[in-house]
């Protein structure tokens, strides 16, 4: 099992039920996500020793949302209590051929309104094998560009592995914005979540000109990435093949040792909450690194931990290790008694 910090923001997540606008909502459901947190609890489920490092405010919210963490097993050492509030978003739900849609509530949160790292670094990277970070926390604020660069700088210096998710938020930050600042961002990294469209449209990679195969694309785009980038051992992504807002097919692909690695096909129908999804899958990922599993076993327990995701409300994870081998096993929706 691994030593894993995760840093990022986590918000309260207000949901509607589905079939209801947020324009007519009377009530929410309430949750707590946020990418790295996501992460962060799935790794903890999988028995890997993580810590959550963040920013809440000091009242009954951020009490909350330590208590959240705790329950799943995450550390809280490195949450810091201060600033003015937490930051929202709230989510209409999908249906049928309606997308879902998010709207974020965010600005002068505790954590994005953080002008220098305050935490210990000597005590964040002490004795750590993985630091897990996202290009969401990059696109919080002018400073947090800067801090994200400066806390992954840290951490390769301690000799701690570097993960990043570019996940690139289009109403967070442009694309000229997110370009500049990952481009910043990936000579550091040793383990990088990027499909095809980061490819084309956050590192300007051309369009695949090829026959349309899956594997031979996607094969095309890992090279190029790793000819751009050849300090990153492994990159990861999911195919999507979305036949509505909840019912969706899921492909995990694997870029690792210069070879290419896929799972099968997942169709998930129905979705109850495809929030998280990603998240889940990148958990799957890091956990088959730390346990230094083989890379087709790897892919195939990601793809099944984030098509299990979609099956629960939240937006993190709630698997063990062992239930998503069942899963992988048995998956067929059968009663185990």
């Amino acid at each position: 099992m691994g030593k894993v910090v995760t840093l990022g923001e986590i918000m309260m997540r207000l949901s509607t039920n589905p079939g209801e606008r947020l324009a007519q909502a009377q009530q929410f459901e309430v949750c707590y996500g946020g990418g790295e947190a996501n992460v962060a609890i799935s790794l903890a489920n999988y028995g890997h020793e993580v810590s959550f490092a963040s920013k809440v405010p000091n009242n009954a919210l951020g009490q909350s949302v330590k208590k959240f963490l705790n329950n799943y097993g995450v550390s809280t050492t490195h949450l810091l209590f201060g600033g003015q509030r937490l930051g929202l978003y709230y989510m209409e739900a999908g249906v049928g051929k309606r997308s879902a849609n998010v709207i974020y509530d965010r600005l002068g949160s505790s954590f994005g309104d953080m002008k220098k790292i305050e935490w210990d670094i000597n005590a964040l990277f002490d004795d750590i094998d993985l630091f897990h970070i996202s290009g969401i926390t990059s696109a919080l604020s002018k400073e947090w560009k800067n801090l994200t660069v400066d806390l992954i700088k840290v951490a390769k210096k301690a000799g701690v592995k570097i993960s990043f998710d570019i996940n690139y938020r289009s109403k967070m930050w442009s694309l000229e914005e997110a370009r500049d600042t990952i481009k910043l961002i990936l000579p550091y990294v040793d383990y990088c979540s990027a499909g095809d469209m980061d490819a084309r449209y956050i590192l300007n990679i051309p369009k695949y000109s090829g026959e349309i195969d899956g594997k031979d694309e996607m094969v095309y785009y890992y090279q190029e990435m790793q000819r751009l980038f050849p300090n990153i051992e492994v990159f990861y992504s999911t195919k999507r093949m979305i036949h509505s807002a909840t019912e969706n097919d899921l492909i995990g692909n694997l870029w690792m040792d210069k070879k290419y690695y896929e799972s099968d096909c997942h169709n998930i129908n129905p979705i109850v909450d495809r929030i998280g999804g990603g998240d889940a899958f990148s958990g799957g990922i890091l956990h088959g690194l730390l346990c230094q599993h083989d890379p087709q076993g790897i892919i195939n327990f990601a793809a099944a931990a984030s098509a299990l995701k979609h099956t629960v409300y939240g937006d993190c994870n709630q698997f063990s290790v062992s239930e998503v081998n069942n899963f992988l096993e048995t998956g067929n929706g059968k009663i185990n008694r």
